[in-house]
């Protein structure tokens, strides 16, 4: 699945067309997580795109009279085309057309949604969103509070939206390996100078994934065809029986609320 990372790379690739003319939306399939609402073509006829901008997982277009809101569920993805171009690939279920370009949203298991909205910030896919993890609010003092509230493991807390937005499985496992936490630990066990090491591995895990262009994933390509390539510097994940690059013992696997979950045994406490 596309994580934060993955998305906000593509939001970067389509940026352009932000200030650019909407001339029209085609719906080839409205049959996605949630059917798309049959009057989104109407209502967002051309209208210029004012903003391009990303929460948690949506890419959000804000457009004159409304917003449109796209999640690329566990295997969407977008690509850009000339305007004239009639060239379509299976499943390809939306195109945003342009004066001169389109952007196609191509999504095989269709898990993925576009919503269109007058109140973007009361919407329910987004109204109970916790902070982003790069921003000021995301900070050491702020997760302490939410560890004091919790009875669930320190993975768990942070990959809970309602929490903090945008940490998800890959990220999780990479942040907590940085901050030498065990991700089995419980919440209310960690300390003020544990959830800044947290807030602090968290933040770097993700820049570094942006610069580079997310997490390889076979599903995953960017909206101008290039694939994300943070994979090659994992350092817990997907690393079972493998040893640890700071101590060299064995990385552990284990399962957390259905999702798999590395550490070293010996590095993180």
């Amino acid at each position: 699945m596309p994580e934060l990372p993955e998305v906000e790379t593509t939001l970067r690739a389509i940026k352009k067309f932000q200030g650019q003319s909407l001339t029209s939306i085609k719906v080839h399939n409205r049959n996605l997580r949630w059917a798309v609402a049959k009057g989104l073509e109407k209502n967002s006829r051309n209208q210029k795109l004012i903003n391009l901008h990303r929460r948690a997982k949506y890419i959000i277009f804000e457009l004159e009279n409304t917003f449109l809101l796209l999640h690329l569920g566990m295997s969407g993805s977008l690509r850009i085309l000339k305007s004239e171009d009639n060239y379509f690939l299976k499943h390809d279920h939306i195109e945003f057309i342009f004066d001169n370009e389109k952007i196609i949203y191509n999504d095989p298991r269709r898990f993925g949604s576009l919503h269109m909205t007058k109140d973007i910030n009361n919407h329910k896919l987004i109204s109970q969103l916790g902070p982003e993890p790069l921003s000021e609010n995301f900070n050491g003092e702020y997760l302490l509070d939410c560890c004091k509230r919790s009875k669930t493991n320190i993975k768990t807390l942070i990959m809970n939206q309602k929490n903090v937005v945008g940490i998800g499985n890959i990220y999780a496992s990479e942040s907590l390996y940085l901050s030498r936490i065990n991700p089995q630990k419980e919440s209310q066990k960690l300390d003020i100078e544990e959830c800044r090491r947290i807030v602090s591995s968290a933040k770097k895990v993700l820049s570094e994934a942006i610069k580079v262009g997310g997490t390889t994933l076979k599903d995953f390509y960017s909206a101008d065809g290039s694939p994300g390539y943070f994979k090659i510097r994992l350092n817990v994940y997907g690393r079972n029986d493998q040893k640890c690059k700071n101590c060299e013992e064995e990385i552990l696997k284990v399962t957390i609320n259905q999702r798999a979950t590395f550490y070293c045994p010996n590095c993180q406490s």
